[in-house]
This record gives C-alpha cells, structure tokens and sequence, in this order.
C-alpha cells in the first residue's frame, strides 16, 4: 500500500463534527489502497469527547502517531473564571450569559495574538517531529485538514524540506469563515491572516473543500483549481436506529446552535401554532442533542416554548442517530451570516441517511438546499418566511396524526464514506 501522512487535530476520543471527515476516509483508505499514517496531539483540548467513535480505528489498517501539545487554554481557563477540568466551546458558543466582557477580550487576543490559531505552538515542534518521521518512511503523501488551520502550516513547513505531494483539505473556511469578522482583527492581524491562506492555497498541490461555493471562495484567493468532496455517512452508523413511531411530534436538532444559528422564524411560527392548531400542543417536542447557546433557549421561554424541551447537551455519535431518528422532522438551522450560500453542515448527510423529513432555515439557493431538493430529503425556508414555515409544519402534523409523516429520498449513496472516499482516492492517486 500507499502511506499518506494525515495531519488532523481531531481524532477519537474527540467527538463532534472535526473529527468525522477524517476518521470516515481513514476508516476507508485501505480498501482503496492506501494506509493512513495519521499525527494528531497526545494531549489535546477538545470541547467533547466520544469514546464511541473509537470502534471505526481499526488497528491493522491505520497508524496512529502522536506528539503532546502545548495550548494557551489554561491561561484561559484562570481568566474566565472556568475550572480546569471544563471543556472551552468553539464556535463562540456561550452556555450562560456570565463572563461575556473576559470572553470578548479573550476573542480579540485570539485573533490578533494566535495567528492562525491557538494551535500555533505546535507547528515547528510537528514539522521537526514529522521530517524525521518522514526521513525513517515512505510516505507517498501529506494530507493536512483544518481548522483549526495550523495543521495547513505543519505541512507547509514539510512541503518547503520534501519533495511529496501535499493535499490541503479545508472543512471550514479560513478568513471567510462565518465568524471571522466576530475576531476584531487589527489590520496587521488580518494581512497576516490572508497571506498564510495565500500561502497555503498556493502551494499545495490539490486543494480540496466541503461545497460548491466554499470552493468558489477560496478560488478567489489564488487562482487554483479547488476540488469538491463532500461530507457524507457511513451505512454502519446506523444500524442501530429504529423506524418512527409516532409517538410525538417531535422536532430534534443534532449538533451545536450557536447566535448566528438560532433559527428564529421557526420558533415565532411554532408558537402561534401552539394556539392556532388544534392537538398540537399535546404532541409537540423540542430537542437539541448537542451543545445550545443560552439565548436559543431565552428566546423559546419567550415564545411559550420552554417546556416542550429536552436537551441533550452531550450524547455519543451512536446514540445521538440513534435518538434523531425518531423524530418527526429533523432540524437544520444554517448561519444567518454571508457565508451561508456555502455552509454545508456534516449533520446533513447523515440527516438524509436517518430518512426523516427535514426543516431547514437558511438561504433557499444555497447548497444545502440543493443538497436536500435533489435528494428528496427536505425543504429549505428563508430566515423570514414565518408563515411558509407554519404551512409546512402544519401539512407534516397532518401527516403525523394520519400516520403517513414519513421521507423516501433518492440517489443518496453518492454522499456514502465509502463513495467519497474513492473520490479522494483519485485526487490521491493523480497527485502521486
């Protein structure tokens, strides 16, 4: 087999969105050839954590290479007050109203100081660790995946000492990220920003990104061909998951929902159905599975809303399908923010996989949207078509008390790990 060398920061036990790109392809490689070599931290911050995701490391297929890591949070933790032992949230995700004034503070001393993250300490000691590593195997290739973006730096630096070819792949976007502008940047700070992505997107040999219009963006950085690979699901997560059984009417959302995604036309709309449609208070229930801002939850008290709600701050990756999929209808809120047209969610897919109807709040052209309209998966509603949104939750309760509120969707094993992976696969095997 082919070695590729994958530089990630989120690994198991991480749990959480980061982690399943990577672990899916590595899951995947051998079978297409390729032996992943994964470097990741020994001691790394990771908001959660999910033992269960471990089971897809299969020892004989993978190798798993790791080197500590030193992270400014614990400077962090003393100034906001936090324990050592609590988990930091990215996302500028806040559980309470508390320490909001130090937490603005700490966003300005990450954006300007921590350039181009707080995992910036960790570069030149990786770059010195992997170049021996490299000198002592045979790596065919670098694979470098961010955020957080210092692992694109790890790489540049072995790029500049070896002739291998290297993949960067972007999740999320760098300075066109949703938050970016949250980061109070300097004008220094922000140049520097931009010329590292430069940098990056220049010289790396294949350049790879979740979406259409992720990819456009970073296009308009260099001029670079960027390639699409999606996010996806795997058929084994779900074996697990049993089929609705109406009993109630429940709406779940599976992921963190930060400000910018507080979906408030859909809760405006779910009151006023609770006195306009009749049975529906009876059945209705709110669920988030995962990590939810304190001011989704104001805002729901202010609709009458509170007590339909369950939270599930924190479930393993197996438990949490296996929860949404007994749901009504499942929930994805997008950023209310520029960027929205190229936000796809990992949740998405396997949303499509669980085969329940979707509600989606963000931009109807977006890719998301498309997404689920030619999957046959769900249907999209903009942040302030209230009553839209009423109408179609009024026709799926319907169907929910006539015990047809089900969703057959089409052509969705194009977006399996197994496919994606094949397609990675090429990038792989023409780079090489």
């Amino acid at each position: 087999m082919k070695k590729v060398l994958i530089i990630t920061y989120y690994w198991p036990p991480s749990g959480g969105a980061g982690v399943q790109r990577w672990l899916k392809f590595a899951k995947y490689l051998p079978k297409h050839g390729w032996m992943p070599v994964v470097y990741t931290p020994s001691n790394p911050e990771y908001p959660v954590e999910d033992e269960s995701l471990l089971q897809d490391i299969i020892k004989e297929n993978i190798v798993v290479v790791k080197k500590s890591i030193w992270e400014p949070y614990s400077f962090y933790k003393i100034f906001s007050g936090r324990k050592k032992t609590e988990k930091v949230q990215a996302g500028f995700l806040y559980e309470s109203s508390s320490n909001r004034r130090r937490e603005k503070c700490f966003r300005w001393l990450r954006g300007n100081l921590f350039i181009p993250d707080a995992r910036k300490f960790w570069i030149k000691p990786s770059i010195r660790f992997l170049a021996k590593l490299i000198k002592s195997n045979s790596i065919d290739l670098i694979v470098s995946t961010g955020p957080p973006h210092s692992m694109h730096l790890i790489a540049l630096g072995l790029k500049k000492q070896f002739d291998i070819p290297w993949l960067a792949d972007f999740r999320d976007p760098w300075t066109q990220i949703d938050f970016y502008q949250h980061l109070m940047l300097t004008s220094i700070a922000d140049k520097m920003h931009k010329r590292l992505e430069k940098e990056v997107v220049e010289r790396a040999d294949r350049v790879v990104t979740v979406s259409r219009n992720c990819a456009n963006g970073i296009k308009e950085i260099a001029d670079k061909e960027v390639h699409v690979i999606t996010n996806g699901y795997d058929p084994d997560d779900f074996k697990n998951c049993s089929p609705f059984n109406y009993d109630s009417f429940s709406i779940t959302h599976l992921g963190s929902m930060n400000t910018d995604r507080n979906p408030h036309v859909l809760w405006k709309a779910i009151g006023e159905l609770l006195a306009e449609l009749p049975g529906f208070k009876d059945n209705l229930k709110i669920r988030f599975i995962g990590k939810t801002d304190y001011c989704v939850f104001d805002e729901l008290k202010r609709h009458s809303l509170g007590g339909f709600v369950e939270n599930y701050k924190y479930l393993p990756h197996d438990k949490a399908l296996a929860k949404a999929s007994g749901s009504a209808l499942l929930l994805l809120a997008l950023n209310n923010t520029q960027n929205v047209k190229g936000i796809t969610t990992g949740k998405i897919y396997e949303y499509i996989a669980l085969k329940r109807p979707v509600l989606c709040i963000g931009d109807k052209e977006g890719d998301a949207a498309k997404i689920l309209a030619e999957t046959l998966s769900g249907t999209t509603f903009g942040f302030d078509e209230k009553d839209n949104v009423k109408k179609f939750i009024v026709k799926k309760f319907d169907e929910f008390q006539s015990h047809t509120l089900e969703a057959n969707p089409q052509n969705i094993e194009r977006y399996s790990r197994d496919k994606l992976t094949a397609d990675m696969v090429e990038l792989f095997n023409f780079s090489c």
